[in-house]
């Protein structure tokens, strides 16, 4: 016979570590200083310059 499982426990302990995911990923997302954050978002700007500057015009049709 299998064990005997308390399914209200079973629910919470469930929901307990899906908080406990969705804290971590919001703890990658927005605990950075603001400093962080602009370093971050100038490297994307830059990135996305720089890709922008390697594409080459299509001929028009």
């Amino acid at each position: 016979m299998g064990e005997i499982v308390n399914l209200n426990k079973a629910r919470k302990a469930r929901d307990k570590a899906e908080a406990k995911r969705a804290a971590d990923a919001n703890r990658l997302t927005f605990g950075r200083t603001k400093a962080e954050r602009l370093t971050t978002q100038k490297e994307r700007d830059r990135d996305a310059a720089r890709l922008d500057g390697h594409k080459r015009d299509e001929p028009e049709r």
